[in-house]
């Protein structure tokens, strides 16, 4: 009977313990405490098998970043370089532009003048007809009035380009203006004076079309104040 009794008491405390097992708990004795924990010795165990070379890896980073840094600066020096070359054809290309404006409106010029200076024969044509026909009829009358208003309708045409005749009669002598092809002695007008226009001078705006060719009065000579015409 008493066999019996303690086999009883074992079985209960059996059962005990594996519940308290299964609960993580153990006895030791009278005692209750809980079953000691396993995951430090899981993260020791993780940390002596990793084998990574952290120090290599940094350094492989370290030698990546610097080798970036190397081609942004690459990049930078080439962004530069391309810019200045941009700026270097941006103001040669200015340049040529106003190059060829230039040279198309000195072309232009050029032409009118051109075609100017062979119109102005025809002006001193009109005007020395006009100076010396002296019209004894009406039908003589009639013919220049018709040539006298071609001849007003072609100065009208230089005159809206631009074209204006000099006026050199007393003024001064400037040869820039005026070519002197006689000198007149005279005491009337001071020496230098421009005493007669010949063939008159032409200017389109500030450009000299054709010079002026004049007489200019000259110190009087000795013995009297004749007039005598003597060529440059």
């Amino acid at each position: 009977m008493i066999e019996e009794e303690k086999q009883l008491e074992d079985t209960q405390v059996g059962q005990s313990s594996e519940q308290a097992s299964e609960n993580g708990e153990f006895t030791q004795g009278n005692q209750t405490e809980p079953a000691p924990d396993t995951e430090p010795l899981i993260t020791e165990a993780v940390l002596e098998t990793d084998d990574t070379d952290y120090q290599a890896a940094f350094m492989d980073l370290r030698s990546t970043f610097a080798a970036k840094e190397r081609e942004v600066e690459a990049l930078k020096a080439q962004l530069e370089d391309r810019s200045n070359q941009y700026m270097r054809i941006a103001a040669d290309f200015e340049n040529f532009r106003r190059r060829t404006q230039k040279e198309k409106e000195d072309l232009e010029l050029k032409v009118k003048i051109d075609t100017i200076n062979e119109l102005l024969p025809v002006v001193d044509n009109f005007e020395r007809a006009r100076s010396h026909i002296k019209p004894q009829n009406d039908g003589e009358m009639n013919i220049h009035k018709s040539y006298q208003s071609v001849y007003k309708q072609l100065v009208d045409c230089l005159k809206r380009v631009g074209v204006a005749p000099m006026r050199s009669e007393g003024k001064e002598f400037d040869p820039n203006l005026h070519e002197a092809v006689m000198r007149q002695p005279t005491s009337e007008q001071p020496e230098g004076t421009v005493v007669e226009e010949l063939v008159r001078g032409y200017m389109m705006g500030d450009r000299v079309l054709r010079h002026a060719m004049v007489k200019v009065a000259a110190p009087p000579e000795d013995g009297g104040n004749a007039e005598t015409g003597t060529a440059e």
